[in-house]
Parts: structure tokens; sequence; C-alpha cells
């Protein structure tokens, strides 16, 4: 169950990254992110994570973790709204069903998504969110980035 839970909030941050934000972009700088896990079981993750001008892309159109890689076929990124519908597939094999909905700006963006995946050959489904906002113009020295990550 465990692993399903670190899938789950894995996903519930990629999600949010899948979405390629069409005019304006998200702006680089210092973010924090909010994950939630609200379903089937409850959990919060926050953490910060610089956003360079070359990072911006990969940041809004694929997952920030290397378990996972998704596809959305269905992906609308305009009007500061976002909905895609998707997958992610695992190194070993694991498929998670995506779906999600939500909105941004150049300094924020939120998302809801519903995941289903089978685990042990049941059915599980949950629910998970994110939170982003852009703090800051400036990251910090790596030594105090990952200071605050409690790393």
């Amino acid at each position: 169950m465990k692993r399903l839970t670190a899938a789950l909030v894995i996903l519930a941050a990629a999600a949010p990254a899948a979405a390629l934000a069409a005019a304006p972009p998200i702006q680089p700088g210092y973010w924090e992110s909010t994950n939630k896990l609200l379903s089937p079981i409850r959990q919060t993750k926050t953490e910060r994570r610089c956003i360079t001008p070359a990072d911006v892309d990969k940041f809004m159109a694929g997952p920030s973790n290397r378990h996972y890689a998704c596809t959305y076929p269905h992906k609308i990124i305009e009007n500061g709204r976002i909905s895609l519908k998707g997958t992610c597939v695992s190194k070993k094999g694991r498929k998670v069903a995506v779906q999600g909905s939500g909105a941004y700006t150049p300094t924020s963006f939120t998302l809801t998504a519903d995941i289903a995946t089978e685990f042990l050959g049941l059915d599980i489904s949950g629910r998970a969110s994110t939170e982003a906002r852009r703090i800051g113009d400036v990251c910090p020295a790596p030594e105090d980035a990952s200071a605050s990550d409690g790393n």
C-alpha cells in the first residue's frame, strides 16, 4: 500500500506539470507546490524548487520525477483553464489513468486529478490535488534551497 500511496502522490505532483500553458506560460523563479492525496488515504507534501527559463516547458509538460512517463492525448490549456486526460506508466509497466482539471496564471496553478490503477488485481481509484505558486523572482543558492526542502 505504501508504493501505491507514493505513486499517487507522485502523480498528483505530475498532473499540473503535464499541462503546457499557452500564453502566458508560468514565470520562471522559485516555486512552492503543495501536493495532496485526498483519497483513498490522506497525505500532504510541500516542496520548493527552482524553475529556470529552460525548465519551464519541462516543468509544465512532464512529470517531476523519474519513475513515470505520462502522455495526455487530451490536453487543453487556454484562457487560464487546464483540462487533461491520459496515462502515466511506471518503469515497471504499471499504468495509471489520470484525468484532471484546474486553473493557472503566470504565477500560480491549481489542479485536481482523479487517478485509477490496478493493484494486486484490485481496481483502486483516488483523488489528488496540487496547488503551486511562485514565491520569488530569484532562486536561493543551492545550499539554501536544500535546507528549505528539509534535505
